[in-house]
């Protein structure tokens, strides 16, 4: 479509044309975006622990919110694993942006000799009315089906007004890696 536009003659509609070619490569750029959000090159070049560097980097870089990032995890996962670790740890960060106008987040990936424990938490809101854990967003949703899937669990901590910790525990070996 690009190449298309870009061989019009340049006529009086040269600055409908030139409108056209930005909007193409915009388009191109959001579609880039989003196949490396979805599955970046970095998480099967460097692991688990580089690509939630990455993830809080941009993070911090899009919303202005500070990050903390910490890990004693420098192995690697089933890549079903860390995409669903990754994949939760995209969603709990997109909600504090959305829902909880928190200021600062930790996130840590810890491990030990039987599983890996993804946490993250915020400043923010917290849920309304508390929250145990059992509320039914379909990022919660999503995220707890994630971490049941690669053979673990979530757990949704909150107090209103005192933030949210969202934490993934998963086996260090994956259901299949047994």
């Amino acid at each position: 479509m690009k190449a298309s536009i870009a061989s019009l003659s340049a006529d009086s509609s040269n600055g409908r044309r030139q409108d056209c070619l930005n909007l193409v490569d915009g388009a191109i750029g959001n579609v880039r975006e989003l196949s490396q959000l979805l599955r970046p090159t970095i998480l099967d070049d460097f692991g688990l622990d580089a690509s939630l560097r990455w993830l809080t980097e941009r993070f911090q870089e899009r919303t202005r919110i500070g990050v903390e990032y910490e890990s004693d995890f420098s192995g690697r996962l089933a890549d079903q694993t860390e995409t669903h670790l990754f994949r939760i740890a995209q969603e709990a960060l997109t909600n504090v942006a959305r829902h909880s106008g928190a200021k600062q987040v930790r996130m840590r990936l810890q491990s030990d000799s039987s599983e890996v424990r993804l946490s993250i938490s915020d400043d923010g809101t917290g849920l309304i009315g508390g929250g145990n854990g059992k509320q039914k967003g379909l990022g919660i949703v999503g995220m707890r089906a994630r971490a049941r899937s690669a053979g673990g669990e979530l757990m949704v901590l909150s107090r209103e007004g005192l933030g949210l910790q969202v934490e993934a525990r998963v086996p260090l070996r994956g259901p299949t890696d047994a």
